[in-house]
């Protein structure tokens, strides 16, 4: 069975004050211990997330890394910065990064692999317009975005990555993915994962779902076959919310 890992996405959300004050809140609610458990917090947040959630069962990680160590990359944060701090995870190639600030697959890739040799969980974001899905090529730009992005990965590695599939299509357009889109599409995901690097490998492999998961549909999307987890926005960032979000078993 494959542990169910659900994950806040501050975005560019919540100032350090605002930050301590819902990371206290977190920390005290009663969640469900058999869900992993995460929130990926602003850059200027890291230190308090690191501090608060110590000792917690409630990890924590960025939403961007560069893959130098270290060098003249004003602005960035490198992987052993976030392995000083203990960080667990790091948002790679989500849509807001590809779209806003031109992030390509050969960028994505090489911070894919760093994270992999510092032992960081990268979070690799996937999917699809709304042009490509009403051209029916919704699996040809996931495929490619997989190859790409997971290029010279390792076997022994490929289970260490979580891929969230973000219907991108559905953001703002007024469309719905349905669970069964999500469903489809994280088992199209699941398939290429198998052909690439074994049936064994792809039961391990844990793909989350990335399109506005929210407290009322929780249930029925982790009810699917293929969606082990979300990548959620808006929602973690009530402690409400959050809790009933981990808490949906119960």
């Amino acid at each position: 069975m494959r542990t169910p890992v659900i994950i806040g996405n501050w975005k560019m959300n919540l100032a350090p004050s605002e930050a301590k004050a819902l990371l206290r809140e977190l920390r005290e609610l009663d969640l469900d211990q058999s869900v992993e458990k995460g929130v990926c917090v602003p850059a200027i947040d890291l230190l308090i997330a690191e501090d608060i959630l110590k000792d917690s069962d409630i990890k924590f990680g960025a939403q961007n890394m560069y893959f130098e160590e270290s060098g003249a990359y004003t602005g960035e944060i490198s992987p052993t910065m976030l392995n000083d701090i203990k960080a667990d995870y790091v948002i790679l190639g989500h849509s807001e990064r590809r779209e806003y600030f031109k992030e390509d697959d050969e960028l994505i890739n090489k911070k894919v692999l760093s994270a992999l040799e510092h032992d960081i969980i990268p979070i690799l974001c996937v999917g699809e317009t709304l042009e490509e899905r009403e051209s029916n090529k919704e699996e040809e730009k996931v495929r490619n975005q997989l190859e790409k992005d997971l290029k010279d990965v390792k076997d022994s590695d490929i289970e260490k990555v979580i891929i969230a599939y973000e219907p991108i299509w559905a953001i703002g357009t007024g469309k719905t993915a349905s669970s069964d889109d999500a469903d489809c599409m994280c088992k199209f995901i699941r398939n290429y994962i198998k052909k690439v690097y074994g049936e064994d490998y792809s039961e391990k492999i844990r793909i989350q779902y990335g399109g506005s998961m929210k407290p009322k549909n929780v249930k029925e999307l982790l009810a699917k076959e293929n969606i082990d987890g979300g990548l959620i926005g808006g929602a973690s960032l009530k402690a409400s919310d959050f809790e009933q979000l981990i808490n949906y078993k119960k």
